[in-house]
């Protein structure tokens, strides 16, 4: 006979090994247990709408929570919530901008403590000046690698690394076997294009020239050639910086690189002077750099796209009625990332199997997570019924996180997620997300 699965889910379109084919997804005990052609048979049985494909789960692994300390800029419960209305499974949190920075193993144990999540999370440490040479207690404790800043952060508890800390870093690091994830930004190039803020978004962005991110990345290379460390370069956005980027790769230095739906959708002509809702660090650029990044992509220049989810309240967002030297910096993009980058995309002629790839199995793989991102047996039954032609204008006030505030608020986008399954179980009211470690 037979075998008689917990829960079939049949899709006339499912990614199957990179490609959409007409599937069954057979779950038991939350594991993706079979994958046919044909009919499994199941308790229960779900088909998806004739305008739905069913997706592995996105991993993103560039999501700022913020809690403990800073819950009213977001939390676990409205960020894994947020994460799966947009298809998002898998979180892995960022160090900071939580109250105590995770660079330490009691800091890590207070967030994972407060930690109700409705998707399956993990969680980074920090590489600050105070901790270097005890990077083992956090890597034992189970944090995925160490994020660093080569300029100020913008919080006090969290400093960045000059030249000799940022080698102290790599050498530990590449002991333990790890990742530096790295904020690559130089301060000395920020210093001298230091302006005094107001309302102009082109004055923001030539304070945070290309030069900034070349000069960074450039270290960051050296660094590695040097250690034999394992780095990765955080939300690039200077298309300048790929050339030295490429040149590293090919000689076989162990760096990977991310890329954000921000950088990828949004381009500076665009952005309103006082629009501080466009906020990041480093910023976004004008349309021939969009294009370069998108390039990179195709070509596999550019690893991943994750959404470096940087939520704030609104006052602070808005600090300075339109002024960009007060405003806080950060995109909260963790809901709409996959329709997003599906819009500008299909625009372009690149298939979603391509854009599911690059935010589901190329994270997950990233982080050494083998069971998510992806549909093959064996697999975390992390599902996603995604329908692509369909439409939508977002609305900030309807966002699931936390603060009202977006970036792509009146932004017409394509593609919506109907429903989402962790472990083969509906992502509802309910969370069962689970607190993950290395």
């Amino acid at each position: 006979m037979a075998p008689r699965f917990e829960l079939v889910i049949r899709a006339a379109s499912a990614l199957i090994d990179g490609q959409f084919r007409p599937a069954e997804i057979g779950v038991d005990a939350g594991i993706i247990a079979a994958i046919s052609d044909g009919q499994l048979d199941g308790e229960r049985c779900i088909t998806l709408a004739a305008d739905e494909v069913l997706i592995p789960g996105l991993v993103d692994t560039h999501v700022h929570v913020n809690e403990p300390g800073r819950t009213e800029w977001e939390g676990f419960t409205s960020a894994t919530i947020a994460a799966a209305a947009g298809g998002v499974t898998t979180i892995i949190d960022m160090p900071l901008n939580s109250i105590p920075a995770t660079t330490t193993p009691a800091a890590l144990e207070a967030k994972r403590a407060v930690a109700t999540v409705s998707v399956d999370t993990g969680f980074w440490g920090g590489a600050v000046p105070d901790n270097l040479g005890s990077l083992k207690s956090l890597h034992d404790a189970g944090v995925f690698g160490f994020k660093a800043f080569l300029a100020p952060s913008g919080v006090d508890e969290f400093e960045h690394l000059d030249d000799e800390q940022l080698s102290r870093a790599l050498d530990e690091i590449a002991a333990l076997s790890s990742v530096l994830i790295v904020h690559a930004e130089d301060p000395t190039v920020l210093d001298a294009h230091a302006n005094t803020g107001g309302a102009s978004y082109h004055a923001f962005v030539e304070s945070r020239p290309d030069e900034a991110e070349t000069t960074a990345i450039e270290r960051v290379i050296a660094g590695v050639r040097r250690s034999g460390a394992r780095a990765h370069i955080l939300h690039l956005s200077s298309a300048a910086a790929l050339p030295a980027l490429r040149s590293a790769r090919a000689e076989g230095l162990p760096i990977t690189v991310e890329t954000c739906p921000h950088y990828l959708t949004i381009v500076e002509e665009a952005i309103p002077d006082g629009a501080t809702q466009f906020k990041c660090c480093p910023p976004i650029r004008d349309a021939t750099n969009r294009d370069a990044l998108w390039q990179a992509l195709t070509d596999g220049d550019i690893d991943i796209v994750v959404t470096d989810h940087s939520p704030s309240t609104a006052e602070l967002k808005f600090a300075g009625d339109g002024d960009f030297g007060q405003a806080w910096g950060g995109i909260a993009g963790l809901q709409l990332g996959l329709s997003a980058v599906w819009t500008e995309a299909s625009r372009r002629g690149i298939p979603l199997e391509k854009v599911v790839g690059w935010m589901s199995r190329g994270p997950a793989d990233f982080v050494g997570l083998g069971r998510k991102g992806r549909l093959e047996v064996g697999a975390d039954a992390d599902l996603v019924a995604f329908a692509p032609d369909a439409t939508f204008t977002v609305d900030a006030q309807q966002l699931l996180h936390k603060n009202p505030v977006s970036a792509y608020d009146g932004r017409a986008l394509r593609g919506v997620v109907r429903r989402a399954w962790l472990r083969g179980a509906a992502i509802g009211s309910e969370p069962h997300g689970q607190l993950l470690s290395r």
